[in-house]
């Protein structure tokens, strides 16, 4: 078992950056591929972006891809979306997730989920 906790959401303006965090415990996070997924209001959860067990890989949705960074730190059991030039669109309630077998962008891919941290971006 492991469990999630993200952190570091917030309201923000239009072009504004935050960084959010989501802390591991029960397991060490290089069991896992660790991934970021969001959901807005009325729409369904969609994948944001997934590092490998080794932290070697990365994966970004085309939505993000040159804005949003995603890394690790194994030393803390966490890890970090940094989110660049956010957008309105962007609105959505971020979730963390972790998967020890084959990871990807399908949320059935991963078991264990975090609770999840609001990010509101009003232009």
């Amino acid at each position: 078992q492991v469990q999630l906790v993200e952190s570091g959401g917030g309201s923000v303006q239009a072009g504004d950056s935050l960084k959010l965090s989501c802390v591991a415990s029960g397991r060490t996070i290089n069991s896992f591929a660790m991934g970021w997924f969001r959901q807005a209001p009325g729409k369904e959860r969609e994948f944001v972006s997934v590092i490998s067990y080794s932290g070697g890989s990365r994966i970004y949705a085309d939505s993000v891809k040159g804005r949003f960074t995603i890394s690790s730190d194994n030393a803390k059991n966490t890890v970090y979306l940094q989110m660049n030039s956010l957008k309105p669109e962007d609105t959505a309630v971020y979730y963390c997730a972790a998967t020890p077998d084959n990871w990807g962008t399908r949320a059935l891919l991963y078991d264990y989920w975090g609770q999840g941290t609001q990010v509101t971006v009003s232009s």
